[in-house]
């Protein structure tokens, strides 16, 4: 049986987008004052440090905000929103416990790492968690313009955070600072554009909090491995070159992700927020949505091959006029990670199917398998031109493999 894309769809997928590229523009103009207040060095220092707050901020979701989209409106999705706060909280006490007592019981860690970042890591780890599952609640809601709200004010928060801390004292720590301070006030927005309110006696119990824990087990048992798999994976590029060929070379790796990695990630998942709920409803409902698969996966597509054809011809060029001489090699670096920078803009939207078909195990599979990838094609070859290289082939041959993956889930019974 087929279906036929309603136009409410597109134009979800266009608002959000619209929303999304504001969002992404706001980092990308402060890049071009960022750029000239910190150095390579810093920068690539701080780049490390975002990579392991990142990687903390998944793992205290236990990725129960993924599971949003797939439960029912209303009463039955506060609840699971309420229930993965409480994860999240839970988790960053935990942590900060733990942490806490490494430092008393091994100073030495501070002689390795600025105490001013290890302060800033968990508590930023846990803004960045809170706004992401406020994020997850307002798309499985379909609450598109709330959601561009909360995205355009992060990144601005943030972005605006670190250019006036960084007139001070432009060093690593200052853009941690900056990134914790942003994400505070991007929290207090969620609250006041989304508050929670209040649950019916049915749901306001320990009970029915436990009784969601348990029957989406598998996004904590299956997903969150999967995930932190793949955020270790996205983060390790930075932190391998960093300690094999230097943190300048690490921070125009990172100006490089940052241009263009985060920009096409945020319009990916502005797709991936609309195609969820949408995909997610069409398959409980009729066992399949080959054909919102499969419309979604041509839009994509055909807006990757443009983004490869422009930034081959002007990637240094634009980096250059931009950002200045000592940047250039960033565009060189882009040319090389092209493959991968757009077969993640396809892919990336439509891993949802995973979870849809409920076969996070498969997902866990190819997420070792991407990580096996990443740590042998940025060590082994001696030169970063061809480590990079090699990351970036096989990342996206991977992401080939993915495609396929996701195109068979989203057939169902007809497989």
């Amino acid at each position: 049986m087929r279906v036929n894309i309603t136009n409410g769809y597109w134009k979800s997928i266009a608002s959000v987008l619209t929303g999304s590229a504001v969002a992404q523009a706001i980092p990308i103009l402060g890049a071009l004052i960022l750029a000239r207040l910190f150095s390579p060095g810093e920068f690539g220092l701080y780049a490390s440090w975002l990579g392991v707050v990142v990687f903390i901020s998944v793992v205290i979701t236990g990725r129960f905000e993924t599971s949003l989209a797939i439960e029912l409106d209303g009463e039955p999705r506060k609840l699971a929103f309420i229930s993965t706060l409480a994860v999240v909280c839970i988790a960053s006490f935990t942590l900060l416990l733990l942490l806490a007592a490494g430092v008393v019981l091994f100073p030495v860690i501070l002689q390795k790492i600025a105490f001013s970042l290890l302060l800033c890591a968990v508590p930023t780890a846990l803004t960045v968690a809170v706004v992401q599952v406020w994020q997850s609640w307002a798309a499985a809601e379909g609450a598109y313009r709330k959601l561009t709200v909360i995205r355009i004010v992060n990144a601005g928060a943030i972005t605006m955070s670190q250019i006036l801390f960084g007139f001070f004292q432009p060093d690593a720590s200052v853009l941690a600072l900056g990134y914790l301070v942003g994400g505070i006030i991007a929290c207090a927005l969620c609250i006041k554009l989304m508050p929670v309110g209040q649950l019916s006696a049915e749901y306001r119990n320990f009970e029915s909090i436990k009784a969601f824990w348990h029957r989406q087990r598998r996004f904590p048992l299956l997903s969150l491995p999967a995930d932190s798999i793949n955020t270790a994976a996205a983060q390790l590029p930075i932190i391998i070159v960093a300690s094999r060929f230097g943190a300048e070379v690490a921070g125009l790796l990172a100006m490089t992700i940052r241009i263009l990695g985060a920009p096409l990630g945020l319009l990916g998942k502005s797709v991936l927020d609309v195609f969820k709920r949408h995909a997610a409803t069409r398959y409980r409902e009729f066992g399949e949505c080959r054909d919102i698969y499969l419309q979604t996966l041509k839009v994509l597509s055909g807006g990757s091959l443009l983004f490869v054809i422009f930034m081959f011809f002007l990637s240094e060029t634009l980096f250059v006029l931009a950002f200045g001489e000592q940047w250039r090699f960033s565009g060189t670096i882009a040319m090389w990670m092209l493959p991968y920078f757009a077969l993640a803009f396809i892919a990336s939207p439509l891993s949802y199917m995973v979870y849809i078909a409920g076969r996070q195990h498969v997902d866990l599979f190819w997420q070792i398998a991407l990580l096996v990838m990443t740590f042998v094609c940025l060590t082994v070859p001696a030169h970063y031109e061809s480590a990079l290289k090699m990351y970036s082939g096989g990342y996206a041959l991977l992401y080939v493999v993915y495609i396929i993956m996701s195109f068979r889930f989203s057939l169902g019974a007809k497989k």
